[in-house]
Order: structure tokens, then sequence, then C-alpha cells
């Protein structure tokens, strides 16, 4: 009788011990959450799944392979009605890569120029830089794109009194009109002689820098790589018989012949998307710049290093570890965005999926689409970015 009260504190002390053993309930809290999520997905799919029945609607992605019997005005690459759903769902992942790419590198740049402009000595510079910021970041993105389409695009001349630019290129309110290539036989020269200064321009940066690491020489990377990139090529395409011709547009009493067209519902996105960004960006630039300790400027200036190579050379490398993680979000967000494009017509994989889904009813399919698709190419950003985040850190030695 003494042994089990005497006993019974001691099994006490061990439960209570047990419970409040800090890994033992983070894996209770873990397993709970596991089966509450488990079982919240369970009751959204069998009930999606009885309600599909119940209207009739069969689930599946068998659809994808039926005719689509629609046109896309943006087409990238070859497609008509009689193609499949499949088919016009591609469209819309391309010409959303296509706008979001082409948005991130334009707000980059721009994001650049303008947080080191609110940074810059001369007083309109900053103002204006700064007037940039605070216009763009307090206007929904939504209006960004509608004033684009309707407050610029909409309002240039017409097709037969279209803008002449240089290079036979045209503006007017049905978009932008620029000559096109057409390959010929021996054009393969050129896009090998492309691949192999591409090779060279990195093999020649790998073995700038690791000279300028032994001998604190450097080297023309930047020209050099333009003068091969450009060259080489150009050689080859003399080589070849010049091979490649141009279809160029020509103006007509009505329209324009000939050419290829990049619509206006495309130019108001990208312009919306890549200024928009850009303002978030430069606020995110001139705060890493401002991060880097003022003593590294100074130490520069006194070896007598001109401000535009202090810029380059000292102050943007080091700002680089403080702005990458804040601007892989603002990438993401730009790639999120290029969703609105449906308010304007753009053939993104939400426009293409939504006409999908009004003529066929598979909501949850496309709905379930359009998460993989943004899902995967955030993913693949952060993958590119977090990279890009690790070879500009720090070497420890």
């Amino acid at each position: 009788m003494a042994d089990t009260t005497s006993n019974a504190p001691l099994g006490e002390s061990r439960a209570a011990a047990l419970l409040y053993n800090p890994a033992v309930r983070g894996f209770v809290y873990q397993l709970v959450t596991v089966i509450l999520v488990v079982g919240f997905v369970w009751w959204v799919t069998d009930n999606t799944i009885t309600n599909l029945q119940n209207a009739g609607i069969a689930s599946g992605f068998g659809f994808l392979d039926s005719r689509a019997g629609f046109d896309i005005a943006q087409t990238p690459v070859a497609y008509n009605n009689d193609m499949t759903y499949g088919r016009a769902l591609v469209i819309g992942i391309i010409n959303t890569v296509i706008v979001s790419v082409a948005g991130i590198i334009t707000a980059t740049i721009v994001g650049f120029i303008v947080g080191i402009g609110r940074l810059s000595s001369n007083w309109l510079i900053a103002r204006l830089s700064e007037i940039y910021v605070e216009i763009f970041r307090n206007i929904p993105p939504l209006l960004v794109i509608f004033f684009f389409y309707t407050g610029v695009l909409s309002l240039l001349p017409s097709a037969r009194d279209s803008i002449a630019m240089p290079l036979d290129i045209y503006l007017n309110n049905r978009g932008l009109a620029f000559p096109t290539p057409i390959f010929g036989p021996g054009s393969w020269l050129m896009a090998a002689a492309l691949v192999v200064a591409i090779a060279a321009v990195i093999g020649i940066a790998v073995w700038a820098k690791r000279r300028q690491m032994a001998t604190g020489q450097q080297f023309p990377v930047v020209r050099t790589a333009i003068a091969i990139l450009i060259l080489l090529p150009l050689g080859a395409y003399f080589a070849a018989g010049m091979p490649i011709t141009f279809d160029i547009p020509v103006k007509g009493r009505f329209n324009l012949a000939g050419g290829a067209v990049i619509g206006p519902e495309f130019m108001s996105l990208y312009l919306a998307l890549s200024l928009y960004t850009a303002a978030f960006m430069a606020e995110t630039i001139r705060g890493g710049i401002l991060g880097v300790a003022k003593g590294q400027t100074e130490a520069a200036s006194a070896l007598g290093l001109h401000p535009r190579k202090v810029t380059r050379l000292i102050v943007v490398p080091q700002a680089m570890r403080i702005i990458i993680p804040p601007l892989t979000s603002e990438y993401l967000s730009l790639t999120k965005n290029s969703s609105l494009a449906v308010a304007i017509g753009y053939a993104d994989i939400v426009a293409v999926g939504k006409t999908v889904l009004n003529q066929t009813g598979q909501a949850v399919e496309v709905v379930t689409i359009w998460m993989i698709i943004y899902l995967t190419l955030s993913i693949l950003t952060s993958i590119f970015m977090n990279w890009f985040n690790a070879k500009m850190a720090l070497v420890e030695r």
C-alpha cells in the first residue's frame, strides 16, 4: 500500500514532465494541425464532388482535349479556334510569362535609376524621382492600367495617321507595328554564333573576376561583351550570305500592311506593371544604398575615385545584399498583378481561363490550373533569386 502511494506522485511528475517537454508539445501540435488540415481538405473535396454531381457537371481535366471554338488576339505561337482548350491555356501561360518577364526587366532598370536619383545631390533630379515614387505608390495598379489603356494609347492617331519612328516602326491606337525577321537558309549559322558569343562572354567574365581578385586590375567586361555579342553574329550573318530579311510594315491609305503589331492591351499592361512596380523597387533600392556604411563612401572618395565609380564599384555591390530579398517580393507581386490583364482584354492565363470556364463550366479545374501556374512561376522566381542572393553574399574565409 505504501508503494502505491509513493509511486503515484512519481507517475504524475513523469506525465507532467512529458507534457511540458518542448519536443513532445511541438510534435502534438503539428500532429493536430495536420489532422485538421487533412480533414478540412477532405471535407472541401467531398463537398465539391457532391455539388458537381448534383449539378450534372463531370469533373476531371478531359475537357482540355475538346475544341476551344474561340479566337485569341495575342498569339505568340500558332493557334486557331479549331485547336483544343489545352492549347488555348498554353497561349495564356506564354502571354503571362512574356508580360511578367518584360515587366520585371523594365521595372528593375527604372527602379534602379529612380532609386539612385532620389539620393542625387541634384535637387531637380531628386525631387522628380520623389514625385514619381509618390504618385505611383499611391495609385492602385488597376487605375494605372486603365490610364495607359484609355488615357494614353487610345488617344494616339489612327492607323492611317501612324506616328513614324526610326527603323520602320509605327505607333498608333492599334499598337506598335515593327518589322519582323524572315529566316532563310543558313540562318542557323547566326544562332550558332550567338551561342558561341554567349559562352565566350561567360568565360571572359569568369576570367576577368579571377584576374581582378589576384592582381586588382580591372578588365572592360561590359564593353568586350557588347562587342562580342554584336560582332560575332554579325560576322556570321555576312558569312552566311545575309540569310535574314525583314517584313517591313508599310503605311497604306487606311491601315498598315506587313510586319507585326504589339497590341495596346499588352503595351498598357506592360507599361503599367513596369512603372508601378518600379516605384516600390526604387524605395527598396534607396533603402539598400542608405544601409551601406558611410565610411565606405568616404574611404573610396579619399582614394580619389570618381563618384560614379564609387556608386558602381563600392556602394551598389554592397547594397545588393540588402536589396535582393525584398526585391524578390516585388518580382512576385508583379507576376501576380499580371492577372489584372483580364480588365483590358489581354489574353493572359486568367483571361483565357475565364473564357474556358464560361464555356465548359469546369470551375474547379480551371481555378486549380490558375493556382498551379502562379504557384509554379512564384517558386521558380524565388529559386532563381535565392541563388542570385547566395552568389552576392559575402564569402567568409
